[in-house]
């Protein structure tokens, strides 16, 4: 089956590559995973090449009518702290540059992609939106630096009415991520984010002798408790000197993705969540983690030790995202590398991956006409795409076992916003973490940290 569908994707590109040959121009896809891939646009419709359905024979009518207006030799400065210009990199991204030349020609304008280093990023489009001249007619924002406080301020112009395609618009971004006060202030077309799970040293799971992580997944029982039991089964003194020299997990600092795997938050609106119960699980599961001393002792480096550990080759499994095999692969070239999805909480019906800061693209209120600029968007990006699902030329490249790569699938179908420091910059993130992972009494720590935390919050919400 994995050959087959590699040969018709194989096929697939040599007759795109051919029409390509015969007129037009391409670009298309950034490599940031917060960008607009050009290859995760939507998976095909039921719909052929002369827009009618195989299904009724009607013609279709694919998002927003075609609008007739002249933009007169506008340049529109599309701002990032990444370039978002379409890169010739895939048939996918190849028709949206095409469709961008068309575009262009037919309403009159011009596009200029402006970059501005990340570490300025946030002062300057504040500066520039707070003076009145936005750097941008499009400008990319996380949600933390506009909502609440320069949404409050009028500094951006809602744009739900517009993004109603969901071939092309991911409708979470609009209407969840950066809703305010009912009204949507972001659109996003492409993928929702990277897919969060486990990576496991397969290699290191055979020499032990456990059983293959995937059959959890694959029984439906890849839950908290069957990982913390191999984790535990793989905490081994191999050479009998009394001292652990292979772990099961390279941290117990995985606050995030037991919070989504357990459908819960931090702060829900503009309250802390410490004491809803299944914020509890998951708090109570991370002192499991300390208390039962289930992963790898920390040896006092940064956030990077855990990928360190795991690259040793004596650590079963490390939490991470998607992105990470390329550079697993690289480090660890002579390991067989598996990914899950992060285990289910108590409290949940699927796997989840996060997002800790959601990032899409918004239109300044201080900018004219966006409806046309949202169009162009739409436009560029409603294609027919040659792949399956989302990432699927990016999964096969970083994934050679087929089930690695459904896992991958997986985990990405359902991604949930973690609030925390990033939002409230004064809330005790760490501080509570530490508190936890020390085996303090979860009561303590939540009855401790509570008022805290709706002071960080309060600071953000009410001005």
């Amino acid at each position: 089956m994995w050959k087959r569908k590699t040969m018709l994707l194989f096929c697939s590109l040599i007759l795109v590559f051919m029409a390509a040959c015969s007129g037009g121009s391409g670009d298309g896809k950034n490599p940031n995973e917060s960008g607009n891939n050009a290859e995760s646009t939507n998976a095909p419709s039921n719909s052929t090449e002369n827009g009618k359905n195989e299904s009724t024979g009607e013609e279709e009518i694919s998002g927003t009518p075609e609008m007739d207006f002249d933009m007169g030799g506008r340049t529109i400065k599309w701002a990032s702290w990444y370039d978002e210009s379409i890169k010739e990199d895939n048939p996918d991204s190849i028709k949206m540059k095409e469709n961008l030349d068309a575009l262009m020609k037919k309403h009159n304008f011009k596009i200029e992609y402006v970059v501005v280093d990340y570490g300025e990023y946030q002062e300057k489009v504040t500066a520039s939106l707070l003076a009145g001249a936005p750097i941008g007619d499009i400008i990319r924002v996380a949600r933390p630096w506009m909502i609440p406080g320069l949404v409050k301020q009028g500094m951006f112009t809602p744009v739900d009415e517009y993004t109603k395609n969901e071939k092309v618009f991911i409708q979470q971004y609009t209407n969840e991520y950066s809703l305010f006060e009912g009204r949507g202030y972001g659109f996003r077309a492409g993928i929702n984010g990277a897919s969060q799970g486990v990576f496991y040293n397969r290699t290191l799971m055979n020499q032990l002798g456990l059983k293959p992580l995937q059959e959890y997944v694959d029984e439906e029982n890849w839950n908290w408790d069957t990982f913390i039991q191999v984790a535990k089964e793989a905490n081994k003194d191999t050479n009998n000197d009394g001292k652990l020299d292979s772990w099961g997990l390279a941290t117990a600092s995985i606050l995030n993705q037991a919070l989504v795997s357990n459908e819960t938050n931090l702060v829900i609106d503009d309250k802390q969540n410490l004491e809803d119960p299944k914020t509890s699980e998951v708090f109570n599961f991370l002192s499991r983690l300390a208390t039962e001393a289930v992963a790898r002792p920390t040896e006092g480096g940064d956030w990077t030790e855990p990928g360190q550990f795991f690259r040793q080759g004596n650590t079963l499994m490390v939490a991470s995202a998607d992105y990470e095999m390329e550079n697993f692969k690289k480090d660890m070239p002579d390991i067989d590398i598996g990914f899950l999805p992060f285990p289910k909480g108590p409290s949940s019906t699927q796997y989840h991956s996060f997002n800790s800061i959601p990032n899409y693209l918004t239109i300044p209120s201080a900018v004219e006409n966006p409806e046309q600029l949202v169009y162009i968007y739409e436009k560029i990006n409603d294609i027919e795409s040659i792949y399956d699902y989302p990432k699927q030329s990016r999964f096969e490249t970083l994934f050679s076992n087929e089930a690695d790569l459904n896992n991958a699938k997986m985990a990405g179908e359902s991604i949930r916003v973690v609030d925390g420091k990033d939002g409230y910059p004064n809330m005790p993130y760490y501080e509570f973490i530490g508190e936890l992972l020390e085996g303090i009494s979860v009561s303590t720590v939540v009855e401790k940290y509570k008022e805290p935390f709706q002071a960080s919050i309060d600071e953000i919400w009410i001005k």
